[in-house]
C-alpha cells in the first residue's frame, strides 16, 4: 500500500536522502533499521509531507502523494506515533485520543473503547494531563492517538527510545497483537531481536540509502550484516 522510490531529501544544502527506495504491503510489519543519522527519521518526515522531498516519489494504494500535505497523507491511511511522542501536554488522556479520532470502516475500527482494552494503564489514567504521564504512558498514548485516526499503515519511529525493558516488552506485545489482527506498519527501532520476533521484513538504512533488504530468517543467518551496519 505504500511505494516510496528514489526519495531524495535534504536540508537547506544539507542532503540526507540519496535515493530511499521501499515498499509495505497491507497487513505486513517492516522495519527501519540503521545507526542514528542515517536517515530514518528523515525518511519517515518525507514520507508524511513533513519535510518536501527533493526527488523521488511517494504513493499511497496508487496515489500520488509526493510532498503532499500531512493531512491529505493521514486521510489517505497513514498514521503517525512520531520521534518523542509528541501529545498534547495540556490535554487529558481521552481528549488526546478523541482530539484525533477519525471514522473508521467496519467491525474493527479504533474507538477509544478499544485503545484502552489494548493498554489498560490509559483507562486508569484517563483523566489526567498528558504532561502528568510517565515516558511509557505518553508511548502507549501515542500509539493510541495515531490508531484513532483508523490507519492503513501505522508508522512508529523509534518506537522505544528510552524506555524502561518492562514498557518496552508491553510496547512490543502491542506490535505483535496489531500484527495479529491485519495493521500494517512499519517501525523504527534499535532493538533488533525484540523486531525479529514478529517482523516480516526489514530495510537497512546507511548514509541515506538502502543498504540491504530481507527477510527475518535473513537477516538472523547474516550477522555480518548487522555488524556492518547496526552495531554501534
Amino acid at each position: 500500500m505504500l511505494v516510496v522510490e528514489d526519495l531524495q531529501a535534504a536540508y537547506g544544502e544539507s542532503k540526507v536522502l540519496f535515493g530511499m527506495s521501499l515498499t509495505i504491503d497491507r497487513g505486513e510489519v517492516v522495519t527501519l533499521l540503521g545507526r542514528n543519522g542515517m536517515g530514518k527519521t528523515t525518511t519517515v518526515k518525507s514520507v508524511f509531507g513533513l519535510l518536501k522531498p527533493r526527488g523521488g516519489r511517494v504513493s499511497i494504494d496508487g496515489v500520488d502523494v509526493t510532498g503532499a500535505a500531512p493531512n491529505r497523507i493521514a486521510r489517505l491511511g497513514l498514521g503517525l506515533v512520531p520521534e518523542g511522542r509528541l501529545i498534547f501536554p495540556t490535554l487529558s488522556v481521552h481528549e488526546n485520543l478523541i482530539a484525533t479520532a477519525r471514522a473508521g470502516a467496519g467491525k474493527g475500527k479504533w474507538t477509544a473503547e478499544r485503545v484502552y482494552d489494548l493498554f489498560p494503564r490509559l483507562r486508569e489514567r484517563r483523566r489526567n494531563m498528558g504532561n502528568q504521564l510517565s515516558g511509557g504512558e505518553q508511548q502507549m498514548l501515542a500509539i493510541g492517538r495515531a490508531l484513532m485516526t483508523n490507519p492503513e499503515l501505522i508508522v512508529l519511529d523509534e518506537a522505544t527510545e528510552g524506555l524502561a525493558p518492562l514498557i518496552r516488552d508491553q510496547i512490543w506485545d502491542c506490535l505483535t497483537r496489531l500484527k495479529s489482527e491485519g495493521e500494517a506498519i512499519l517501525v523504527i527501532d534499535k532493538n533488533v531481536s525484540a523486531l525479529s520476533r514478529f517482523a516480516d521484513r526489514h530495510y537497512i538504512v546507511e548514509k541515506g540509502q538502502i543498504v540491504w533488504a530481507g527477510s527475518t530468517e535473513a537477516l538472523k543467518t547474516n550477522p555480518q550484516v548487522k555488524d556492518r551496519f547496526l552495531r554501534v
